[in-house]
């Protein structure tokens, strides 16, 4: 064989190989995405604790801690907040910038960057990823079944949902910074350093992750209610979720063309949000470590921006451990809900609460469906929501049992910060940064399943869906 003939053979060899490899990622990303999913944000955490392990990643040039690196690239992958060290102090400029990129890449969500990943592996996106990416609108398309199409984002219209969750993530968190830059100044922050700060605070907003870039974190900007109702308005915009801000971008103020998720989003939050900080006033009025030593309007604006907060947002003026046992609760409530589908924010999602409420009041009038709207909402959404609901309560309640024996710390304390770290809240009563490794493991995986989604998670480990061809007798167990 001639030296031409050997490289030619070799040249061959190396294109097959390679298409080889290439049709594998290619039945990877279509075959299954929930699982690809997985893997990608599996593989982000190992590359971000390796980048956090770095001596360059820490202010003080020394190799951070194993559990603490994991457990930071955990919260900033998974835009959870939650922190085992101080996020203004730990690290340096370089280990700061390792984290807002990560929550930025975080915040794209789990099936909407395997579908951005798969269209990159396979240079375009297949019908099954485009359902799995209509999926991230609509759990519906995960699980089949007829779908009106007025109620998500049609097949060709997910290219254009994409460029939306990547475009409207530039621009919302370069409106907030510009907005962030002046308090900043009158806060006393150099200028250069508020042209970090200013986007940093941004992104953590909007990304519902809570991280502060300063020591003190929103210390010295308590009495700037400017500043913190950006933060509001940031984290708002962010827990509502891409396919609202989609169906508002499209349709603005149309409120006839926005699809039943929209409405039930919405609507949703807005009732919690002030729901929430009512209650909030209500039980921590005379508390003098809290809300006791401040105004009429003080109080209003805290509990609101503390409801908003544990909604997702992660950020804090208060000490959270200094709350009653009764707020931990409510908090623990709110957190556990979270904000929208397909959002930045964690927890079981506010439609998930709105179907289930809306199924429990048509059951206490005797309708035969759930409808609202005037639409109806299938069966299977329903068996969904309780599905949700179910797994989240079990992984809420065997973390806490875990760490609770672990810690041997006040359940009330466990149980916030664990439901904080499932719903990727970032909210502490000051229990996860002195915690244990053992019980910053388990934290970490709490916060991974939560970020994930429990009906991704379902999916990935599932096997594939059969079709059974006959049905069982019915016969009805006594429930209640």
């Amino acid at each position: 064989m001639t030296g031409e003939s050997a490289v030619s053979a070799w040249r061959h060899r190396t294109a097959l190989r390679w298409d080889r490899i290439r049709d594998q990622a290619r039945d990877l990303t279509t075959s299954s995405p929930a699982r690809f999913a997985i893997l990608v944000f599996s593989s982000l955490v190992v590359v971000f604790t390796v980048l956090l392990s770095l001596p360059a990643a820490a202010a003080d040039g020394q190799s951070t801690p194993f559990a603490d690196a994991l457990f930071t690239a955990v919260s900033t992958i998974c835009v959870t907040g939650l922190a085992t060290v101080n996020m203004g102090e730990h690290w340096s400029p370089f280990g700061q910038v390792i984290v807002y990129i990560g929550v930025n890449v975080g915040a794209l969500g789990v099936l909407t960057l395997a579908s951005i990943l798969g269209m990159i592996i396979s240079k375009r996106l297949g019908l099954r990823a485009k359902l799995i990416a209509a999926g991230d609108t609509n759990p519906l398309r995960m699980h089949g079944g007829p779908v009106n199409e007025g109620q998500t984002v049609r097949l060709g219209e997910v290219g254009q949902l994409l460029r939306t969750v990547a475009l409207s993530t530039i621009v919302i968190e370069a409106g907030l910074a510009v907005l962030l830059y002046p308090s900043l100044l009158l806060g006393g922050v150099n200028p250069l350093t508020a042209l970090w700060e200013a986007p940093y605070f941004a992104a953590m907003a909007f990304t519902n992750t809570g991280f502060s870039p300063n020591a003190n974190g929103l210390e010295p900007f308590a009495s700037d209610y400017f500043f913190m109702t950006v933060l509001m308005a940031g984290v708002f915009l962010g827990s509502i979720g891409f396919p609202v801000i989609f169906t508002l971008w499209r349709h603005q103020w149309h409120v006839r063309y926005w699809s039943l998720h929209t409405k039930l989003t919405l609507i949703t939050t807005v009732i919690l949000f002030f729901a929430g900080a009512i209650v909030f006033v209500t039980l921590e009025y005379d508390n003098p470590a809290t809300f006791g030593g401040m105004d009429a309007w003080d109080t209003t604006f805290q509990s609101l921006f503390l409801s908003a907060m544990t909604r997702s947002g992660g950020f804090s003026v208060i000490e959270i451990g200094d709350l009653h046992g009764s707020s931990l609760l409510v908090g623990s409530m709110l957190m556990f809900v979270g904000g929208g589908s397909a959002s930045t924010a964690g927890g079981i999602k506010v439609t998930t609460l709105a179907v289930l409420a809306l199924a429990v009041w048509s059951e206490a009038k005797g309708r035969p469906s759930v409808e609202a709207f005037g639409r109806r909402i299938p069966s299977d959404v329903q068996r969904v929501a309780l599905s949700v609901v179910a797994w989240g309560a079990t992984i809420v309640a065997l973390s806490t049992i875990t760490i609770a024996q672990i810690t041997k710390a006040p359940v009330d304390e466990v149980l916030f910060d664990v439901v904080s770290g499932f719903a990727t809240v970032g909210l502490s009563t000051g229990l996860t940064a002195d915690l244990p490794d053992p019980a910053v493991y388990v934290l970490a995986a709490t916060m991974f399943m939560g970020r994930v989604g429990t009906v991704t998670l379902a999916a990935a480990v599932a096997a594939a869906s059969r079709t059974q061809l006959y049905s069982l007798p019915v016969e009805r167990p006594i429930v209640g």
